[in-house]
């Protein structure tokens, strides 16, 4: 979803209006119905700011990743709730009930955001709290785990581009890219957060029962940070790939979970910072 506006253009001594166009950011809530001991209840859980589209596998990648279900099978519905805002088409509260058997405790989600860098957690701190909910086998080495040939690799950025139509109209989306060993795209989703991004890649998996993803690719187009990277391992993903930089927490992570996270992927060029083993 975009939005068009008019702009006062300037091209070094030439000045003109002209049309653009902008990435769409509105908040999404999203709450939580589960069983208590008094009946149901309903909590909301988060609200993050979003680009529209995409809404249910945003709320279910995020439960999954945060570690509040373990798999499809705990939804039992997932819907929009309530009217769209004026001056906008899209729903922004998603609900989603939990089955009877799951059991929810708000407060477990008080301190499982690492959405940004000044979260006030230590490193070794959170790397702790992330490991104990891994709910598969990164937590070993695994045999078998997936390899990906370096011409390949070298492809997945253009790939990724050139299925990024926000991107190409506003500039102002980030995109993630789940990607089969031999190149083939799964999903490419494109949000104004780029953790966004990435749960609505593993919630659209999530949802077609395809976790854990141990044969699959992440391609992120900005920077590797810790909460994309553990949220990689929550879905059994052993190979992230960002178009930049990692951070030192994220390598860290990667090195101690046998993941392998490869950083500065343009121009048939990348840095491997863990896994190399992975890369042929």
């Amino acid at each position: 979803m975009m939005h068009d506006t008019t702009i006062l253009k300037i091209e070094n001594t030439h000045t003109r209006r002209a049309g653009d166009r902008l990435a769409i950011e509105e908040p999404l809530d999203i709450q939580v119905g589960y069983a208590t001991c008094d009946g149901r209840q309903t909590n909301t859980v988060s609200i993050t700011m979003r680009s529209p589209g995409h809404d249910f596998e945003l709320a279910a990648g995020f439960l999954f990743t945060e570690g509040v279900i373990t798999s499809c099978a705990d939804i039992d519905t997932i819907r929009h709730c309530g009217r769209a805002p004026e001056g906008s088409t899209a729903q922004n509260t998603v609900r989603v009930d939990l089955r009877g058997a799951v059991t929810f405790d708000p407060k477990s989600l008080e301190r499982h955001f690492y959405t940004t860098s000044s979260c006030g957690i230590c490193g070794k701190t959170s790397m702790e709290a992330v490991r104990t909910r891994l709910p598969w086998s990164l937590k070993e080495p695994r045999n078998g785990s997936s390899r990906i040939n370096r011409d390949t690799l070298f492809a997945l950025p253009e790939t990724m581009r050139s299925q990024q139509a926000g991107f190409a109209e506003t500039g102002g989306v980030h995109g993630a890219g789940l990607f089969t060993a031999d190149g083939a795209a799964t999903y490419i989703r494109e949000d104004v957060g780029r953790h966004n991004a990435v749960d609505k890649v593993i919630g659209a998996a999530l949802m077609e029962n395809r976790l854990p993803l141990d044969d699959h690719v992440l391609l992120l187009s900005g920077r590797a940070g810790f909460e994309l990277v553990q949220k990689a391992a929550m879905a059994g993903i052993p190979i992230v790939a960002a178009v930049g930089a990692p951070t030192n927490l994220a390598v860290r992570f990667a090195q101690e979970t046998n993941m392998t996270l490869i950083g500065f992927l343009r121009d048939r060029r990348c840095n491997i910072y863990s896994g190399e083993a992975r890369v042929e």
